[in-house]
Formats: structure tokens, sequence, C-alpha cells
């Protein structure tokens, strides 16, 4: 049996989705359990997080493990990427090295790295997350590079206790942009696009103008996802139509690719579309619908007080579940066990 890793939610099958979904619903529950115990999680950080941190930290204290966290260039090394590089820079070690030793000492690494906002061509290659995947001789999982895949499963949950059931076929599901005075990662949008349309949902991804449209590789999952799982994939541009009769609103900012490292140019363009704010008028044409964040969310940027503040609001139910379907993922893999247990890339080709 080869190694598993949770780096997209895209490689396992829904059939295992449905457990780790099963299974966080029991840890929420049931919060303590022994099933890290004697486990340790090595937590590599190349960009700041709370939740993130926070959750992935208490859900292995909580099912007896020890988690210990890395960011590297502050408190660890930092690492080079390249193979082949003449290592006379910053970087004091090789990412070969680092996940092989780390490896030797967790039982699970999990990374969190964002794009560099230079070039999307070498971004959406998710380098770091894949050499330490390639590299590592145990579980990697990802807390977050150019998908975000934990977040997927805790708002699933969050959409699946708010409707009281685990089938969410037919729900139309509305993807927006929002303003934001930044370029911010694509990773969230990549990931709600991705599971729900694995989850059957008819989904619209609304967004200021085709510039906005999220990478082809996600776009192409979500046709895949509909083809297998049945709903829908459309992309709209007029605000009052894609609201219309929705079931779920969920929010977040992100930068159009084709100005991917060019802010100076996106930013005059983007300016123009503070009125996508998430706000009670637009949710007033949904039916009833539920409206969520993955947070952080700045209020009355992205959405307005009235609607955070709304019993319509499942942000903070997906922000705990985060706690919870971690702790399934990070069980699921352990209990692949010592016979996955991979010896490394010394019987791999680099």
């Amino acid at each position: 049996m080869a190694l598993k890793h949770f780096l997209n939610t895209q490689d396992w099958s829904r059939a295992d989705l449905d457990a780790l979904l099963t299974q966080a619903a029991l840890f929420k529950r049931n919060k303590l359990g022994n099933e890290l115990k004697g486990k340790s999680v090595a937590l590599v950080f190349f960009n700041p997080s709370m939740r993130t941190r926070t959750s992935f930290e208490l859900g292995t204290f909580q099912l007896g493990g020890h988690a210990v966290v890395l960011q590297p260039g502050k408190d660890a090394w930092p690492i080079e990427f390249d193979l082949g590089a003449v290592m006379d820079g910053e970087a004091e070690e090789h990412i070969a090295e680092v996940a092989q030793v780390l490896g030797r000492y967790a039982d699970i690494v999990a990374v969190r790295a964002f794009p560099k906002f230079v070039d999307w061509a070498i971004d959406r290659q998710d380098r770091v997350l894949k050499s330490f995947a390639r590299y590592c001789p145990v579980p990697v999982i990802n807390m977050e590079t150019i998908t975000h895949p934990c977040q997927e499963l805790a708002h699933i949950m969050a959409l699946q206790e708010h409707f009281g059931s685990s089938d969410l076929r037919g729900k139309k599901y509305v993807l927006t942009w929002t303003y934001h005075p930044k370029p911010l990662n694509t990773a969230v949008a990549n990931s709600a696009l991705t599971i729900a349309t694995r989850m059957g949902m008819d989904v619209t991804l609304l967004c200021p103008t085709p510039e906005y449209i999220l990478d082809e590789r996600y776009m192409g999952w979500a046709r895949d996802n509909v083809d297998e799982s049945g709903g829908s994939i459309q992309v709209s541009h007029d605000i009052d139509s894609a609201y219309a009769n929705a079931d779920v609103v969920y929010a977040k900012s992100w930068g159009a690719l084709p100005y991917f490292g060019n802010w100076d140019r996106e930013k005059p363009i983007r300016e123009q579309y503070r009125h996508f704010i998430v706000d009670q008028a637009k949710m007033a044409l949904t039916n009833n619908g539920v409206f969520s964040h993955c947070l952080p969310l700045r209020r009355n940027v992205k959405a307005t007080d009235a609607v955070m503040d709304s019993p319509q609001c499942i942000a903070i139910d997906e922000a705990e579940n985060r706690l919870h379907v971690q702790k399934a993922i990070m069980a699921a893999l352990v209990a692949q066990g010592a016979t996955t247990r991979d010896p490394g890339p010394g019987t791999r080709d680099r």
C-alpha cells in the first residue's frame, strides 16, 4: 500500500471524504481520544496563521499526541527547494534533507506555504508542498498552499450541520469574489469550487470579469466533479441573477491571474468592484441562504456587519470545524500504520 498524503481532496475518493466527515462529527461530540497517543506532528509554517496553527496544535494534543511548530527562516533554517542549486545564498539546507529528517522524527508533517505572487506559472506547481510529499517518509498534510483542503472539509461539515443532512445535492451554491485592498491567494476559492462540485451542488462562480475566473486546473476539476457527482457549474458576472434563490453564499477575495505578480495593473481594476461586498440586500435575493467565509474577514469590506452578525452566518461554525476535521485527517493518516511508512527518496528517482 502506497503512502497516503492529504494534499488535495481531489486525491481522495468520495467515500473516504465522507468517512472523514463522519469521524469529524464524532470528534465534535467527543473531544478527547487516543488516536495520536505517542505520536508527533511537525507543523511547518512558511506563512502566518491563527486558526490553522491553533486547531492543529490543540487537535494533536486532544488526541494524545504532541505537535512541534517550525517557521523556516525564523526559528528554523531557511530551506532551498531547487535541485542542482548552488546554495551560496540565504538557504542553509535543502528540502531533500529537511523532509527526510522531519519524517524520521515525526509521524505526520503538515505544511503551510503561500504563493510568492511573482509568477503564477511557477506558483501553480505547488513546489513546496510537493517537495515535502516527495521526500518525506511519513504522511504530509496541506495546511494551505494553492489549495486549502482542510478548510474544504470544515466548510462542508458546517453546511451539512446547517441543512441537517450529509446530502447537499441540488443546493444552489454561490462562490462570490469580493473586494480586498490586497491581491490574495486563490487557494480557498480553488478549494470551495472543488468541494462544492464534489458534493453535487449547483455551483455558480460569481466574479467581476473573466479575468477573475480561476485557474483551468480547478475549473477542470469542477467539471469532472459535475460529471461524477451531478450538479452543475457556471460562471456569472451578474450579481442579482447569481444570488437569486441561492442556498449558500461563500465569499472570498482572490487576485486576477492575468495580473498575478503585477499588482499595480490589477489594483485600479478591482477598485471598480467594491460593490461585490456581501450585504443584506444581496442576501435578501437568496432562498434564505446561509453565508460563510473561511476567515479572517475584513468587515464592511468583504461582508457587512449585518451579514456577519446574522443568524444565517455560519463562519464561526466553519472555523470550529477545522479542529474536528483535522483531527479526523490526522487519525486516518496515522492509522495507515507502519506498513505504509515510506523508506524515503533513496528508493526513488530524484
